[in-house]
């Protein structure tokens, strides 16, 4: 396998502004890479952490989606805001995979990660810089979500019979 070549530290905003684009584009894998790069030099740095978070969410596929990357690198935001919204990002994109995928119980799950979603964005809500309304547009996305979705609800619960003493 041939070695990755490193990125120069001054061409790490040009590849921010790749990475957006290849985003935008719906080539997330792209995005991915150039992320890995730019991270290879600059570990802690947040817009390539972001993007790569937004770039591997991209990429959910159903309810088996692989989240453990993912929530390693909310871990490694800085901000308490941040990682609630981002939080609420992951759960909603997951719910929106499992929607398109279908399968088993999805409704079930799909309802539970939008719920989810919600919580968190309700978190950052509360966390938010003033003038910042992101996670309120996003819960508001994540509720007509549910109304579009009607067949999407809670789990029954379980009925557990006790035993007769």
């Amino acid at each position: 396998m041939s070695e990755l070549k490193p990125l120069h530290k001054e061409a790490i905003p040009r590849a921010l502004e790749k990475a957006e684009r290849y985003r935008l584009l719906n080539e997330p894998a792209e995005a991915e890479s150039i992320c890995l790069d730019i991270l290879r030099i600059e570990p802690e740095n947040q817009q390539a952490l972001v993007m790569l978070l937004l770039s591997l969410t991209d990429q959910f596929e159903g309810p088996g989606s692989d989240v453990r990357n993912v929530l390693e690198l909310l871990g490694r935001l800085s901000g308490e805001y941040e990682r609630a919204y981002y939080r609420g990002i992951i759960h909603e994109r997951r719910g929106r995979a499992v929607i398109r995928d279908g399968g088993p119980h999805s409704r079930y799950i799909a309802y539970d990660l939008i719920r989810e979603a919600m919580q968190s964005f309700e978190k950052a809500e509360r966390l938010r810089p003033p003038g910042n309304d992101d996670a309120i547009l996003r819960w508001n996305t994540c509720a007509r979500l549910l109304k579009a979705h009607p067949e999407l609800e809670s789990a029954p619960e379980e009925r557990v019979e006790q035993p007769l003493e």
